[in-house]
């Protein structure tokens, strides 16, 4: 989560640099900061806190579309967050719906809607699953990944299940204590990871 964050740009850190797109982050001007926010989202553990309760999901959507001006008509606006809504499956009839009146998997799909009003290219799943029922976790993984094909997008997906990340990652970095401790294609881990860290962290949950 603390990586996730600094990727967005939201902490400092000490060490180290991140690069996107060749530029070193902390060098962006104000001008470029604000193509980057656009570009990298970021799909919070808890829809509920992060989505705002005095406001409709229609306006939640909304939202970033009118605070970076890009869709500037009303109705295009509303037409746009309408079809933001059919892409992750959910109708028209919650445009005037506000989140206490949602289950927990239907928020987190108006997180994912907020999040790809603005199409980004590149979207940090910070636990973006952990707090739902098992059969919801598989469906809003199921949608992540269709909507990773049907736009063309790049996840970091943070998790401390195993399962989902085999599910989810092409390439799996492995942390302790804020560390890299290995980084493997998905497939190589599961069948040989070289840390013993790994090692014993899949030794610890049902086999594969």
């Amino acid at each position: 989560t603390t990586l996730g964050r600094i990727l967005m740009n939201l902490l400092e850190f000490e060490h180290g640099g991140i690069f996107y797109r060749q530029k070193r982050l902390s060098k962006l001007t104000g001008k470029e900061l604000k193509k980057f926010r656009q570009n990298v989202q970021i799909i919070f553990q808890d829809p509920y806190s992060s989505l705002n309760p005095k406001m409709s999901v229609g306006q939640i959507i909304e939202e970033p579309i009118k605070y970076y001006r890009f869709i500037t008509n009303p109705q295009d606006r509303k037409q746009r967050v309408i079809a933001l809504l059919n892409n992750v499956k959910l109708n028209e009839s919650y445009f005037n719906r506000f989140p206490h009146e949602l289950s927990g998997g239907q928020r987190q799909r108006v997180a994912i809607a907020r999040v790809l009003a603005l199409n980004p290219e590149f979207i940090i799943c910070d636990e973006a699953v952990s707090g739902l029922d098992v059969s919801i976790q598989a469906e809003i993984l199921n949608l992540l990944q269709e909507l990773k094909e049907k736009f063309q997008l790049t996840y970091v997906f943070i998790s401390h299940d195993f399962s989902v990340i085999r599910f989810m990652a092409d390439r799996i970095a492995v942390m302790k204590d804020g560390r890299l401790v290995e980084l493997s294609d998905s497939e190589q881990l599961f069948k040989a990871a070289q840390n013993s860290y790994t090692q014993n962290l899949l030794s610890s949950v049902p086999a594969f």
